[in-house]
């Protein structure tokens, strides 16, 4: 059973992360709906059977086992509502909502209609992700107290031409809204529930806020801080977990943005090129290369076929969503009070 799927958005998210992906997992892109035209091409180049339409109201239309919100926050809550009114599970990209009012709203009436909804918290299928759940099962760390997560990059400039960079806050705009959903996902993965102890939110370029530092208290005990900025000359390792008998320290962000970007992506579900992050053990000036575990942003969507073709349960909780959103809601408070 081929199952069919619309694409609502085909920029970065939707043709770099989401189409190839899908492709890869055996779904067939039935339709896609850009409104514009270089999309549109860059759609039927990479799909010449798919159907491009030009709002929400056709693509799920199209007789869908799955809508795949691929949009800019601006409009993920109106996508995800058009599907679920249909009857149609949604695979949202994060952050589900702008706000955890309105993720609540989109998971309010996924309940109400029975239909299933999750988002796209792929990072928790990142090498590093992966790896720090093997070393912490293996408890070579120890009692783990810390972790120091981050997405920095150095970029000086304003992108005008990003809805991202350029957006405001309520529009969908902003790192908090872009990167540190991946930060707190990953975390709340890893250890659990957790509550915002401090926050410093700052726009540094006069647009969105681009540099943000989050610290996690999780019930399990482990602080998290999480750090995303825009401006970062020299970035920090991407990973930094403290325990009481050594730290891993990951360096290097996971390889399968820049291979999907370079056109590759997951055939049948299963990379045949390396995806992993080197990991290593500090004990102070000692040293040891650990073994990493390969990342495989297709295990989300192998997932997602297995919930709808048998009742599996869904790669990314509801739940979390809706944590992580109130987690940023709590963080911006802070950030307009400073």
């Amino acid at each position: 059973m081929t199952l069919k799927v619309g694409i609502a958005g085909y920029g970065l998210a939707g043709r770099f992360f989401h189409a190839p992906l899908l492709k890869g997992c055996g779904f067939e892109v039935a339709g896609v709906l850009t409104t514009k035209k270089d999309r549109s091409a860059n759609a039927l180049l990479d799909f010449p059977n798919t159907k491009v339409v030009g709002n929400i109201s056709e693509l799920v239309e199209l007789d869908l086992d799955l809508l795949v919100v691929a949009s800019a926050n601006l409009v993920h809550a109106e996508h995800a509502m058009a599907g679920i009114n249909k009857g149609i599970p949604v695979v949202i990209d994060k952050p589900m909502g702008r706000t955890a009012a309105e993720v609540q709203q989109i998971i309010s009436a996924a309940q109400s209609k029975n239909v299933a909804v999750t988002t796209f918290f792929n990072r928790r299928w990142d090498s590093d992700a992966l790896t720090i759940k093997k070393v912490l099962e293996s408890k070579v760390l120890g009692e783990v107290h810390r972790l120091d997560s981050r997405f920095e990059r150095f970029r000086p400039e304003l992108n005008l031409d990003s809805w991202r960079e350029s957006m405001s806050a309520e529009q969908g705009g902003g790192q908090l809204l872009d990167l540190q959903p991946h930060l707190i996902s990953t975390a709340l993965d890893w250890f659990g529930p957790a509550s915002l102890v401090s926050a410093s939110v700052r726009s540094l370029r006069s647009g969105a806020d681009d540099d943000s530092v989050l610290v996690l208290h999780h019930k399990s005990g482990v602080d998290s801080y999480l750090s995303a900025s825009a401006l970062v000359g020299a970035p920090g390792p991407r990973i930094r977990l403290l325990g009481t008998k050594g730290a891993l320290v990951i360096n290097d962000l996971d390889p399968q943005e820049a291979l999907l970007r370079d056109g590759k992506f997951p055939e049948n579900g299963t990379w045949t090129v390396p995806t992993t992050s080197e990991a290593f053990i500090h004990r102070g000036d000692e040293i040891e290369k650990v073994e990493s575990v390969p990342g495989n942003y297709g295990h989300f969507y192998k997932q997602v076929e297995q919930a709808i073709v048998n009742g599996a349960p869904w790669p990314v909780s509801t739940s979390d969503a809706l944590l992580v959103s109130q987690i940023i809601d709590q963080a911006r408070e802070i950030g307009e009070s400073e």
